[in-house]
């Protein structure tokens, strides 16, 4: 390894780990702030680039790309927002078995580290070259604020994106389940818990028809692998905080995933008639399956760097590449070696890093 790789992985790893300090989550909009100012001052230093603010529902974005250019031919996105630990002090960084581990190293400030500095690479070797950067701060939470906003209410595009938050070093992802998330509630009648003939209550109610829903999914399984829909219930509440009380409502949040050829509008036909009537159903997001097309010159460079022909793969997630390709923009994802995503455990391999930055500049280089 040259002496230029080696400082590029201890820039790398400062980098990530003086991101990770900040805990960047949904619920602490003056830590996404400072983030994004972290970001957006270490882009300031490029002469030749021009930095485009945005901000929709109170989640901030930004695109730089070089001046005069209003969309550039390769797009790179990231995002600074990390998922939610209820104890803040976990947001911290250590170092172990070649590893950089804490909330947020694997998704996905260590890649994001990686778009930084390759961007400032490319432009200090190509001034002017038609190379972008969108860094949001919404991603975990939908990515309709983010790049959702940016794709559809702002026009920003591109001939092909570079999106780090999928696959794996030599795993290509070429497709993507669809989304739904949706929040379902049913109503009830109060009344004493010691009398519940009194009352109808709708956590009985509606833990039932989540059942005959699950049943419905576990239906639908097919194959050996898990490339079929799939329903989670992740949260179930009510009004109550009276232990002795029933309550008059109950609501549950559904993360639905899906591949073709299951689509949005019949998904929600067939969970409205297992759910029946008495059940509301509210969409909170909905995106179809995405298809990525990966570029072969990208292939071809992940198999010269890692010594393996790249792996294409299906995704069970989502991520923000499926507002380029409904576009019909091709979509590069893969990422450095990562692992316990979104636990307080969570990792990113930092001799991958490396490598990773090594396909982002042989075809970066090559391409523009």
């Amino acid at each position: 390894m040259t002496l230029q790789y080696e400082d590029i992985k201890e820039r790398l790893v400062a980098l990530t780990r003086d991101l990770m300090l900040i805990p960047s989550i949904p619920s602490r909009p003056e830590e996404r702030a400072r983030c994004y100012a972290f970001i957006k001052n270490h882009l300031e230093s490029l002469d030749s680039i021009e930095i485009r603010e945005f901000e929709d529902r109170g989640f901030p974005s930004l695109v730089a790309v070089p001046a005069r250019c209003k969309n550039p031919d390769i797009l790179m996105c990231g995002h600074l927002d990390v998922i939610t630990h209820p104890d803040i002090s976990v947001y911290t960084s250590r170092i172990g078995e070649g590893r950089i581990c804490g909330p947020g190293s694997g998704d996905m400030k260590g890649s994001l580290a990686i778009l930084l500095e390759i961007f400032r690479q490319v432009h200090t070797l190509k001034p002017n070259a038609s190379l972008g950067i969108a860094v949001t701060s919404d991603e975990e939470t939908g990515g309709e604020s983010g790049i959702g906003f940016l794709v559809k209410k702002k026009g920003i595009s591109c001939k092909a994106a570079l999106i780090p938050d999928g696959g794996s070093l030599d795993k290509i992802t070429v497709e993507e389940k669809g989304i739904l998330h949706l929040k379902v509630t049913c109503g009830g009648r109060t009344a004493h818990a010691a009398r519940p003939w009194l009352g109808n209550n709708p956590i009985e109610h509606l833990c039932e028809k989540l059942g005959r829903l699950g049943a419905y999914f576990e239906g639908l399984k097919e194959g050996d692998g898990h490339w079929y829909p799939t329903c989670s219930v992740t949260i179930i509440s009510t009004e109550n905080q009276t232990i002795n009380r029933i309550p008059k409502e109950a609501e549950a949040v559904l993360d639905i995933r899906f591949p073709p050829p299951h689509n949005v509008k019949g998904l929600l036909k067939m969970i409205g008639e297992v759910l029946g009537p008495e059940i509301a159903v509210e969409v909170i997001i909905s995106a179809e399956p995405a298809h990525l097309s990966p570029d072969g010159l990208y292939q071809s460079i992940t198999a010269e760097v890692t010594g393996k022909q790249p792996e294409l793969i299906k995704d069970d997630g989502g991520s923000d590449a499926r507002f380029f390709a409904a576009k019909g923009i091709p979509v590069m994802m893969s990422r450095p070696l990562v692992g316990n995503l979104h636990s307080e455990d969570e990792w990113i391999d930092i001799e991958s890093m490396l490598q990773f930055y090594r396909i982002y500049e042989q075809y970066l280089l090559q391409k523009l």
